[in-house]
């Protein structure tokens, strides 16, 4: 593509229409253009080899520009939803330019113009999100010594904004919104927090202009000032919401009226879950990035898709304050007996929240309105079932989604059963709706009685039997005539076309007739479309109720889904409680019992102020990672209001999660995976309080022995008597159990295993007390280690172990270094393994003695 600063001179040597083009190529520099050509959207120059390339489609050209062919691809404008989904999940952006002039009037090339951006973060296209997550558009900038992170679901209108004082909370949230694009002031100086996987945009400084980001936000919603949304005490929020709206406005090129407000999320609402915590626990995506074996794919039986979204945002988000999960717990207790009958009726409603957005931005299509009628016309049947409810949030749920009878007859009135997918294939407006239109329609549809009578009368007239009347789109009307009855055609029919075996003819009372039904069928489909215009205009009012609507039943979904859950998995209600501290009798992991073909083995749990931390010893895949992770999605579960896998779960205050639990490199960072592991562990003694919930798996043994265990041994003891944390601490320094003995509040507790010969079997019950050996290479004959290996490191474990007793934590550094006791063998002890004294007589003992006394001599 030319540059900037040629597009004139480049557009002076081109046709008019390239000078159209490169003039709107211009505009949108950056993204690729999409301009509409009759039944394609060619691109053109540098769009075009990227298109190509992306989508992989034939690269073509198309005229010259200074002696060079101009490259152009394209792709068919009845499939472009498909080509623009491939492009979005690239994270490109694509510019829609369409056709506004009349072809017949225009002199010239027709008008054309960009009538909307297609953007990661911006579309509402059907086609182009993924039925099951949300799509965000989210924004951050640096103000001060403070950040601020606004939020857009453009395809719910849900606008939140939050201001955060640290990078590493910035981190969370945004690891936790999982934005499709990012859109990020040029000023910002922590680069290191855009999100890799997503569409970063660079942003002017001038767009995050504070009292711009006021006029743009009052303007939008209708209000003088923002007092009353609660985010005037945000300024650096306020900014980043000013530049997103700004972005919206500019992309959707349409008014945006579902955007009704904008709420300040409270950092202290939720329970913080940090970058590392949510990949380690697995909560909505595994970490191989797909959704299988992850708590969602266990909880999630939603009736529809808006459910399953609403859902995964609780996960991500779990409640702080007791007082709301509490009653999310009444009504799932409530809907305990009711959810075989509430669910049914709620997968007739499916995903009205995404309809009612496309409504609101006037890009529904015709199945959007059947959907909402069909959504409709179910809440009456609901009413019988949810009157009989009582706790405080089902019964303000019942409130929002009393039947809307009006909107509901109006869908009835206008929309045909079974619409198709386009408006302009005409169709969609039932009969009896408007009388213009069935007049219309009738003259075009009354064709066949018409043409019936013509075709007998004109048989008897001239005679021929084989005379036929049809129509088809390029010639019309005709009349069909055999070349065997050519002698017969009267006189006033006149030829229109001539086949191989037949002459087509048309007569003057035909031709009259096919102006009148062509003409009919234009004007029933133009005034058809006027009328399905004026359907978006008869909705809107309603379209706040119709919002509520979608939020309520959305959360009823989701509760209805966690009283199946706790029926069919055998989840019991947790008790919150103000004191400090966790209790769980005979626990479960969620998502690991499910996989497991044999029956889970449960394990009890006790954290209090007198029991803070828990070292952990055992064996490899003794249990030891599956009973920690369990512990803090039992607690998670609990706080987004859903019953637990647990003969009884009893849970405090919790304001944090930390999860330090396997590592690896992070290349592109050029972090090692110790740096990793130091990193995480640095946040958590950081940040953790004595309301934390801390998991600490292995710490230091990315480094060598002592450092290793010295690092292990000061983060334990830091946590304990310090930060005074819920810790579960998993280590195989056994050096560390001496703990229990120096430090109030810490126990140890172990996993099991039992020896037969060479072979091991895990016990999977946590005992109290600290394990007696690893069995290390028990685990490593099970992986397939060649025998010949596990021999040696027996032999060397034994050397070890006879070179260095075990001593102490605090006695001081060892006299042999690490390296000292894997050094090789001495060469005369690698010779008596190799002799069977028994073999021996007392001369040849004799002289062996003489020959090895000769090598240590020598």
């Amino acid at each position: 593509m030319p540059s900037t600063t040629t597009l004139g001179q480049a557009a002076s040597a081109h046709t008019p229409m390239m000078q159209q083009y490169l003039g709107l190529k211009a505009q949108h520099p950056d993204i690729l253009l999409f301009y509409r050509m009759g039944d394609f959207y060619e691109l053109f120059y540098d769009d075009a080899k990227k298109a190509a390339r992306l989508l992989d489609i034939s690269l073509t050209k198309r005229g010259q520009s200074g002696g060079q062919p101009i490259p152009m691809a394209g792709v068919p404008y009845h499939a472009v939803e498909s080509y623009l989904a491939r492009l979005v999940q690239l994270g490109e952006s694509v510019a829609i330019c369409e056709q506004i002039g009349d072809p017949a009037t225009s002199k010239g090339p027709v008008e054309r113009q960009v009538v909307r951006i297609v953007t990661p973060g911006t579309v509402t296209d059907e086609a182009l999100m993924q039925e099951r997550r949300d799509t965000l558009l989210a924004c951050l900038v640096q103000h001060k010594n403070q950040f601020g992170v606004a939020w857009l679901d453009l395809a719910s209108g849900r606008f939140l904004l939050q201001q955060l004082d640290n990078d590493s909370d910035v981190q969370a949230l945004l690891q936790r919104l999982q934005p499709a694009e990012l859109l990020y002031s040029e000023e910002l100086l922590a680069q290191q927090l855009l999100p890799s996987r997503c569409s970063n945009r660079r942003r002017p400084a001038w767009e995050f202009e504070i009292e711009t980001a006021r006029r743009l936000l009052c303007q939008q919603f209708g209000t003088k000032d923002l007092l009353s949304f609660g985010v005037e005490d945000a300024p650096a929020g306020l900014m980043a919401a000013g530049c997103l709206m700004q972005y919206v406005k500019d992309t959707q090129r349409s008014q945006l009226p579902h955007l009704r407000a904008i709420a300040k999320e409270q950092g202290d609402d939720y329970i913080v879950l940090d970058a590392a915590t949510r990949r380690n626990l697995e909560l909505t995506q595994n970490l191989a990035g797909g959704r299988e074996h992850t708590l969602l794919d266990v909880l999630d039986q939603t009736q529809t898709a808006m459910g399953s979204r609403l859902l995964q945002r609780w996960i991500q988000a779990p409640l702080r304050q007791h007082h709301r999960v509490e009653q999310r717990l009444q009504a799932v207790s409530e809907l305990s007996d009711s959810y075989p009958e509430l669910q049914p009726q709620l997968k007739q409603i499916g995903d009205i929240e995404r309809v009612i957005a496309r409504l609101a931005l006037r890009s529904a299509r015709p199945r959007d309105f059947a959907r909402l009628r069909q959504a409709l016309q179910q809440l009456p049947s609901l009413q019988p079932l949810a009157s009989s409810w009582h706790c405080a949030l089902l019964t303000e749920l019942y409130q929002q989604v009393q039947p809307l009878p009006e909107l509901c007859t109006l869908l009835e009135q206008a929309i045909v059963e079974q619409p198709p997918v386009l408006i302009r294939d005409g169709g969609v407006i039932a009969s009896g709706y408007h009388d213009e239109l069935d007049h219309w329609r009738a003259l075009a549809t009354g064709a066949t009685d018409y043409l019936q009578q013509l075709e007998t009368r004109e048989k008897e007239r001239t005679g021929i039997s084989s005379l036929k009347v049809g129509f088809n789109k390029v010639h019309g009307y005709y009349i069909e005539i055999g070349r065997g009855s050519d002698h017969k055609v009267p006189a006033d029919y006149i030829r229109r076309q001539t086949l191989k075996n037949n002459e087509r003819f048309i007569i003057p009372e035909l031709k009259e007739y096919e102006d009148k039904v062509l003409g009919s069928q234009s004007k029933a489909l133009a005034l058809e479309k006027q009328l399905y215009d004026a359907l978006f205009d008869q909705i809107l009012p309603q379209l706040e109720a119709l919002q509520q609507l979608a939020a309520a039943l959305s959360q009823l979904d989701v509760l209805s889904n966690f009283a199946e859950r706790a029926d069919a998995l055998n989840y019991q209600r947790p008790e919150l409680q103000n004191a400090i501290g966790i209790q769980i009798e005979q626990g479960r992991h969620p998502v690991v019992e499910q996989v497991l073909s044999e029956p889970f083995i449960a394990n009890p749990l006790e954290l209090s102020p007198a029991q803070r931390m828990l070292l952990v010893t055992g064996p490899n895949m003794g249990g030891k990672s599956t009973y920690m992770r369990q512990t803090a999605l039992i607690v998670l579960m609990a706080a987004i209001g859903c019953y637990v896998p647990a003969e009884r779960a009893i849970i405090g205050p919790i304001d944090r999660i930390f999860t330090r639990v396997g590592a690896s490199d992070d290349l592109a960072s050029g972090r090692s995976t110790f740096m990793v592991e130091m990193t995480e562990t640095a946040t958590i003694l950081h940040h953790a309080t004595p309301n934390s919930l801390v998991l600490m798996d292995e710490i230091g043994r990315g480094t060598s022995t002592y450092d290793g265990l010295s690092l292990a041994w000061a983060c334990a003891d830091y946590l304990a008597r310090q930060l005074k944390a819920m810790t579960l601490f998993a280590t195989h320094y056994f050096e560390l159990t001496q703990l229990a003995d120096e430090l109030d509040g810490l126990a140890n507790v172990h996993f099991d295993a039992v020896e037969h010969g060479d072979s091991i079997a895990f016990m999977h019950h946590v005992h109290p007390g600290a394990a007696s050996k690893s069995f290390g290479l028990q685990v490593a004959q099970l992986a397939g280690v060649p025998k010949m290996v596990i021999q040696q490191a027996r032999r060397k474990l034994q050397q070890l172990e006879q070179a260095e007793p075990a001593r102490p934590l605090d006695t001081g550094p060892a006299s042999a270094s690490q390296l000292e006791l894997l050094a090789p063998e001495h060469p005369i002890v690698q010779q008596l393994r190799g002799i069977n004294p028994d073999e021996l007589s007392a001369r040849q003992a004799l002289d062996l003695l003489y020959q090895l006394k000769g090598q240590l001599t020598d």
